[in-house]
Formats: structure tokens, C-alpha cells, sequence
């Protein structure tokens, strides 16, 4: 409680507010905002939306006292999409480029990423490393950056990358 408390008081001071005028915009005491900071009891759950929008902070945040949420990610190894791309090459290999099933993968592929696959493997696979990646960071997965810049060097898509970590 001592640190949700000392983190309600740092953002308070941060926003240049008084006590009580932060009990004024969330329209509760101010000695409850006191209590709050010396650690004594904590905002209600009817409040702590409000609280952090006046804040600006997020509830996990605000309830974890600050301090860093180290949550559990899954990193995307971009070697291994390197490797799913030569995959897809011993497929063509193995059944051959106009065989159905082949054929099936690439227009499947390029009806879903709305490009023509194929052509793009073949011309600019950095494209294709750039758009999995991509996709794999909306989903919850993180990327070293390091790795990368190994695999991926056109500045443009790094830049991209970076932007949705």
C-alpha cells in the first residue's frame, strides 16, 4: 500500500496538484487522497478508472506501485521465419511449382496479404520477413532487434518495426 500510495502522491506532484484538488476532480474527500499516500488504505474500485485518467497512468500501473510489469512474451526468432520462407521453397521443389497444391499455398497466401507472393519472395523476401514479424508483434510477441537488423536491412521496414514494439 506504501507504494501504490508514494506512486499516487509522485503523479499527483507531477500534475501539480493539491490534494484536494485531486479530490475534487475524482469528488471524494481529500484526506481519503491522504490516506491513500501515506499508505493507510487504498482508492475504492469505483474510483481507480477515474483516478488514472486524472493521472494519466493505467489501473495495472497504479496498482503496481509503477514499478515495471514484467509480463511473460513470446519472441518471434526471425531465423525461423527465414526457415518457414525455405520451406515453403523445398514445397515448390518437392511437388512442383504447378502443382496444386504449390499453387494452393502462394494464392492462398497472396489473396490473404492482398500481393503477389510469389514475386515478392523471389524479388524482395525482406518485404515478406517484415510483414510476419509484423504481424507477430499485434500479437502479443516481441522481436530482438538485434536479429533484425541481421535479416531485414532496408532502414524503412526496421523503422516499422520498431514503431509497433
Amino acid at each position: 500500500m506504501n507504494e501504490i500510495g508514494q506512486f499516487i502522491k509522485k503523479l499527483r506532484k507531477e500534475k501539480g496538484m493539491t490534494q484536494t484538488q485531486l479530490a475534487e476532480k475524482l469528488n471524494i474527500s481529500f484526506q481519503s487522497v491522504s490516506k491513500w499516500e501515506i499508505g493507510e488504505t487504498l482508492p475504492d474500485t469505483n474510483i481507480l478508472l477515474s483516478l488514472c485518467d486524472v493521472l494519466n497512468t493505467t489501473v495495472d500501473t497504479l496498482l503496481n506501485g509503477g514499478n515495471l510489469i514484467n509480463k511473460q512474451r513470446k519472441i518471434i526468432k526471425v531465423e525461423a521465419i527465414v526457415e518457414g520462407f525455405k520451406h515453403l521453397e523445398k514445397v515448390k521443389n518437392s511437388f512442383g511449382e504447378d502443382s496444386y497444391f504449390y499453387k494452393g499455398i502462394v494464392e492462398g497466401i497472396s489473396k490473404k496479404m492482398n500481393f503477389n507472393f510469389e514475386e515478392t519472395l523471389n524479388t524482395n523476401p525482406e518485404v515478406l520477413y517484415t510483414e510476419v514479424v509484423l504481424g507477430y508483434l499485434t500479437n502479443g510477441y516481441t522481436v530482438d532487434m538485434e536479429e533484425v537488423k541481421v535479416w531485414i536491412h532496408n532502414d524503412k521496414y526496421i523503422k516499422e518495426i520498431k514503431k509497433r514494439m
